[in-house]
């Protein structure tokens, strides 16, 4: 338990996912059997093979190194000395900025939140956090993870944010496709004045 930004990024990964289950809860009472657990689309639901294990081993493995001196799941010796340490620290305290950002935008998105891409008609946000970046939620939750493997840099948490970088990517541009289909030229002129994860420097 002494090292404090593994126990910092363990919590705070297991709080973004918690509260996710527990939003997909809520999406599936009010909307019915099925509804915002399980995806509409069949791509989204094989690919639902992968995601669920990525995430299971991302909010275990912070947990799993917890106090373990040695092996592959335990945090590697250099990171625990020099420079690395205040590496380390500062991943922690992103991560945790990630986590209030990513709050923030659900906030905003209210009612309209979904984990999958649904095919219903819904409102296209482009205010507060996605008034110049598309897909806020999806870049924090890219450098969230990003943080935690600075955190936790074994090869393990490496793969994992490498998968989670490819599956973001791809269900942004799927999202993407269907908001085009049901906002036609308003997307058009939203997606030209935003970036995809980061802002426009224009």
């Amino acid at each position: 338990m002494r090292d404090l930004p593994l126990v910092v990024v363990a919590l705070v990964v297991s709080a973004y996912w918690l509260r996710v289950g527990a939003m997909a809860v809520r999406v599936r009472r009010r909307h019915g059997h099925g509804v915002g657990l399980i995806p509409e689309r069949r791509s989204e639901r094989l690919l639902w093979l992968v995601v669920v294990p990525v995430v299971g081993a991302w909010c275990a493995l912070p947990w799993l190194a917890i106090g373990r001196a040695g092996g592959p799941l335990a945090v590697p010796s250099f990171a625990v000395s020099g420079g690395w340490v205040a590496l380390r620290w500062a991943a922690a305290l992103v991560a945790g900025g990630c986590l209030a950002m990513t709050l923030r935008c659900w906030s905003r998105m209210g009612s309209e939140w979904r984990m999958d891409i649904s095919e219903r008609s819904s409102p296209l946000i482009t205010d507060g956090p996605f008034g110049r970046v598309r897909h806020p939620i999806y870049a924090f939750s890219m450098l969230m993870m990003a943080a935690t493997a600075v955190v936790l840099p074994t090869p393990a948490m490496i793969a994992l944010a490498v998968v989670h970088a490819g599956w973001i990517n791809f269900k942004a541009r799927a999202e993407e496709t269907q908001l085009a289909s049901m906002h036609g030229e308003a997307w058009g002129r939203y997606a030209a004045q935003t970036g995809r994860f980061l802002p426009r420097l224009r």
